[in-house]
């Protein structure tokens, strides 16, 4: 039986594949059952931040194994202290919590935003503001964050105490806390489900103005935005704000899971005992590789970044069959005369992986992707747009 029929019996399908079966990897360039190279532009949708087989990951993860793979929480581990450390002084937070993925990562966000607003202005205090067409996780709480329709029609009833406010509008948000008993407000700076949209910076700083006037918890979600993936380490520091919560995950552990939720000062001691936990998180192998991700971050590197992104831009830009491109550092959207799909596929194809989002081409490449390989890839993007444009 091949692989692709033994996932098609025994995997439950949630997931619409590419004809693809990826073996092997190094660098951004991955090889298929056949022995077809590809450039990889997903990174595993935002996760292999130092793309695939990363000397320096594979040998922090790999020293890591051959100590302890993993105890639970109630000891403690290196790993896991060296990186709450690394975030806390990086990012001026002041204590972490360690989990598994981006939405349970929003869960504890959630979780401490409630409990802070309940014990300062009382138990009906527990609502949670978010965006239209944002995306924070599929759990059910996560979900009833996300302020897409489509997500909830198969899962009711979700978790209540959640209303969406539209993106970009102040007076729409300044509306909703003065007419709800708002415990927490949570918002991406750039929406990426939701079609790579960046929110606007004049919206950003009213709506942090907004939180902290009225001392609601503000949270930024940096799943897909954070670890250096928008040219700083995380998306917020590329604005005058300041959130109370950070959450993240993906690119954190470089390919391995683990999610993570900064509080800052004002939010810092509102977890207690007992108040929340997670088995694996913190795990010391993922931590490992966190930090030789996290440590490798530095203002030299996100230069880096920046000028990978300037060319992306510059050169999808006005091209023929390209309506449109959106995003931040290298986490962009391509706006296609042709149907993104289509696009992808021609991609595919030719030997250039990428994703989508609602109706763009999707690029997240590793952060440190050979400007060789992003030649290649740009250049084949733009003549399938270009190509498939014309047929349109």
């Amino acid at each position: 039986m091949s692989i692709t029929a033994m996932d098609q019996e025994y995997v439950a399908g949630t997931y619409k594949r590419f004809p693809v079966e990826i073996v092997s990897g190094k660098g951004s360039r991955v090889v298929d059952a056949n022995g077809k190279s590809y450039v990889d532009m997903g990174s595993g949708i935002g996760v292999t931040a130092f793309g695939f087989a990363d000397d320096a990951w594979m040998a922090a993860v790999t020293a890591q194994l051959g100590k302890v793979q993993h105890t639970s929480n109630l000891y403690y581990t290196e790993p896991c202290a060296v990186l709450a450390k690394l975030l806390c002084e990086k990012t001026g937070m002041k204590k972490v919590f360690f989990s598994n993925s981006g939405a349970e990562a929003n869960e504890c966000a959630i979780k401490v935003a409630r409990k802070y607003s309940a014990g300062k202005k009382g138990a009906d205090c527990y609502t949670i503001v978010t965006l239209v067409n944002s995306f924070h996780g599929r759990t059910l709480t996560t979900l009833a964050a996300t302020g897409q329709d489509h997500f909830h029609e198969l899962f009711q009833p979700l978790t209540p105490g959640f209303v969406h406010v539209p993106a970009n509008d102040i007076d729409a948000l300044k509306k909703c806390v003065a007419e709800n008993k708002v415990a927490g407000i949570l918002m991406e700076v750039v929406q990426g489900e939701g079609g790579v949209l960046p929110l606007t910076e004049d919206f950003l700083v009213a709506a942090n103005e907004i939180a902290h006037e009225n001392d609601i918890p503000f949270m930024i979600d940096e799943v897909q935005t954070g670890n250096g993936r928008s040219g700083k380490l995380y998306s917020y520091m590329n604005y005058p704000i300041q959130p109370d919560i950070v959450s993240t995950a993906k690119g954190l552990g470089g390919g391995l899971p683990i999610g993570a939720t900064m509080l800052g000062e004002k939010v810092q001691n509102v977890l207690g005992f007992g108040d929340h936990g997670s088995t694996y998180g913190g795990n010391p192998v993922c931590c490992a590789g966190a930090v030789s991700v996290v440590e490798r971050l530095t203002e030299g590197f996100l230069k880096g970044v920046k000028e990978r992104s300037e060319y992306i831009f510059s050169s999808l830009q006005g091209a023929p069959g390209v309506e449109s491109v959106t995003g931040l550092g290298l986490m962009i959207g391509v706006k296609t005369v042709a149907p993104a799909a289509e696009v992808v596929k021609l991609c595919m194809d030719r030997g250039v992986l990428c994703l989508t989002a609602k109706d763009k081409v999707r690029l997240l490449p590793a952060l440190n992707i050979p400007m060789e390989d992003l030649t290649y890839a740009v250049e084949t993007l733009n003549a399938a747009a270009k190509e498939l444009g014309g047929k349109v």
